[in-house]
């Protein structure tokens, strides 16, 4: 049913890895492709979503692969999104604003556009790439060709940044300790973190009162709007890092999770109950071929 190519292994750090992902799928998603997503010079436009903590014009990060992108491929426009008035409500809104409102947010801003009125492909990293996929799923118009996902965390987190190891009673104590406030209605609405935040042992929970993640999921019903939307997309690239020391479990960035019920073993995208329930096997079909791509 699905199409996967195959795994592409490439050493080096998590932001070359994540250059190297653009260099190599970039150029063939953005020049080639139906007339009718393309500008006047030939170039499909691009869209970026920064991760957690950063904004969408930092010279080190967001704006220097924003500079990298128009310097490879002569011509394109490309839009990195500020979710905010200025740079610093953006950076502070990767924390504290509800994603739904966030994801409204960028679909009205993509709207209002002329540049991507023909449509344009996608590229998001860490969480920025997650809320991509939400806009992918809400927001068709204007239509999103491909989705390049850096790093995203597509199942959710239950772990903590560079927190000291998996069997650390520190890591567990404070992860008990925010998920005991994770799901009440105020962290839901304030912290973002939390709105994705995937709690396997309390899977009933997490399904009652995530305002986001378990909506573009499809955990508790079927949205035929958004399978409709994503089976749109050409392509919905997935980058994992094997060495991330940010997202817990790092099997969330292809779509895999913790197995229900427990906190250490994982299971991959095809052996989850997500997939085998027609949810996702759902959401994307034929129609898109996903790609997934392994960095140390």
């Amino acid at each position: 049913m699905h199409t996967l190519n195959p795994r592409v292994f490439v050493s080096g750090s998590k932001m070359t890895a994540a250059l190297l992902c653009f260099l190599l799928a970039g150029p063939v998603l953005l020049v080639a492709g139906s007339p009718v997503y393309t500008s006047n010079n030939g170039t499909v436009p691009l869209v970026l979503w920064h991760g957690m903590g950063d904004s969408c014009c930092n010279p080190l990060s967001m704006g220097s692969i924003k500079k990298m992108i128009e310097e490879e491929i002569s011509g394109v426009y490309v839009l990195s999104l500020m979710i905010g008035k200025n740079v610093v409500q953006d950076t502070e809104n990767g924390f504290f604003m509800d994603v739904n409102e966030q994801v409204s947010a960028a679909c009205s801003q993509l709207a209002r556009d002329p540049e991507l009125k023909g449509g344009y492909n996608a590229m998001g990293f860490s969480q920025g790439a997650q809320f991509l996929r939400a806009v992918a799923q809400r927001c068709p118009s204007p239509p999103m060709k491909n989705l390049i996902s850096v790093g995203g965390q597509h199942q959710g987190v239950y772990g903590l940044p560079r927190c000291p190891g998996e069997s650390s009673h520190i890591c567990d104590m404070i992860r008990k300790a925010l998920n005991s406030g994770a799901y009440t209605d105020l962290v839901q609405k304030h912290l973002v973190q939390a709105q994705y935040w995937h709690d396997p042992l309390n899977d009933d929970l997490y399904k009652k009162h995530s305002l986001f993640l378990a909506d573009i999921n499809q955990e508790r019903v079927v949205n035929e709007t958004y399978r409709k939307n994503l089976q749109l997309l050409e392509k919905f690239v997935m980058v994992k890092f094997l060495q991330d020391s940010v997202v817990d479990p790092v099997d969330t960035e292809w779509f895999g999770f913790l197995k229900s019920g427990q906190a250490k073993e994982t299971e991959t995208l095809q052996e989850s109950a997500l997939y085998k329930e027609v949810t996702v096997s759902q959401l994307v079909s034929l129609h898109c071929s996903l790609v997934f791509l392994l960095f140390s």
